[in-house]
């Protein structure tokens, strides 16, 4: 009884920010106290503990053996906690609060940036905050309160459905096309340039799409925006696959082989599965599935077959580029 006496539940909420930053500096601002602080509750933490948390480095924090017991034990605690408070405020209260939702910068910009304002005319004083990142984003490290994603996340601890899913295709400017030709094969393709990611820089497989269509491509421009490689296509520089969600209302992308080679992404909603029923997250959740469900272009076909066939042409296509 003494040593539970002896914890401070304020020193595991300190822990958790630490973990999950770092570093004490991310832990100090996230918290708005000085790193003096951060490092004093820490030590007050291990001593109450009897165990060394953290592996302290110039480089940061990282928990240790120890740390990341704690770790699962305290976000047990933290996801209890905010359901408590959830629970307590149903009742009485309006919808209220912050839901930070998470996914890749292109479908957050061209897709759901510009279609909030009927949730937020629901629910006045909830607000969304929409975090663009190019790496999957961990909701059971409370680094969003929801995660949209074109896969679905591996591990424990989540609530993951599958809403939809968009195809992409691919699109050149008109001065391009008038330059080196519009193709109307997909052999054609080996005497056209491409658009595409940064290969070295992709820390999710699900957006190597262009491989899914054509291997090797000859590529004229590199970017780890997608806006930006949208752009540089519409400037003439290659020809460059994108989502349809993308292209919505665009007339400086003209199609190119649709009917033949195109590729489709699920699109998955993932949520801490201790919070898909507290009320702030579920209504942004109920409103994303009902957004992407009503959607044409958020439920494209996603039978192999047409993968299969892409495959197919392409290899042709890279074959008739190596031979000429």
């Amino acid at each position: 009884m003494q040593e539970f006496n002896s914890l401070d539940w304020d020193d595991l909420k300190i822990f958790l920010h630490a973990a999950r930053g770092g570093s004490l500096g991310s832990a100090a601002k996230r918290l708005r106290v000085d790193q003096s602080t951060i490092s004093r509750r820490i030590a007050h933490l291990e001593c109450a503990l009897g165990a060394t948390l953290f592996e302290r480095s110039p480089q940061g924090l990282r928990v240790n053996e120890a740390g990341e017991r704690l770790l699962c034990h305290a976000e047990r605690i933290e996801s209890a906690v905010i359901a408590m408070h959830q629970d307590v405020q149903r009742g009485g209260s309006r919808m209220a609060g912050r839901v930070r939702l998470a996914t890749m910068e292109g479908i957050a910009s061209l897709y759901l940036a510009f279609r909030f304002a009927p949730l937020r005319q629901r629910y006045p004083d909830l607000t969304v905050e929409l975090l663009t990142s190019p790496q999957a984003v961990s909701v059971n490290r409370r680094e969003a309160d929801i995660f949209l994603s074109f896969f679905r996340p591996p591990g424990q601890g989540m609530a993951s459905e599958r809403l939809g899913s968009f195809q992409l295709a691919l699109y050149g400017s008109q001065d391009y096309l008038a330059r080196e030709g519009m193709p109307e094969r997909p052999a054609d393709l080996a005497r056209h340039s491409f658009v595409t990611y940064i290969d070295d820089l992709i820390q999710l497989d699900s957006v190597r799409w262009l491989d899914d269509i054509i291997r090797n491509p000859p590529v004229s421009f590199h970017s780890n925006s997608m806006i930006a490689q949208m752009n540089a296509a519409a400037g003439g520089i290659g020809l460059v696959l994108l989502p349809s969600f993308a292209v919505a209302g665009r007339s400086d992308l003209v199609p190119v082989l649709h009917e033949k080679m195109s590729t489709t992404r699920d699109v998955w909603i993932n949520v801490h599965s201790d919070l898909q029923f507290v009320p702030r997250i579920r209504a942004v959740s109920s409103y994303l599935k009902a957004m992407f469900k009503s959607d044409p272009l958020m439920q494209a076909d996603t039978s192999g077959r047409k993968m299969l066939d892409a495959l197919l042409v392409a290899d042709t296509a890279v074959v008739a580029f190596q031979s000429g």
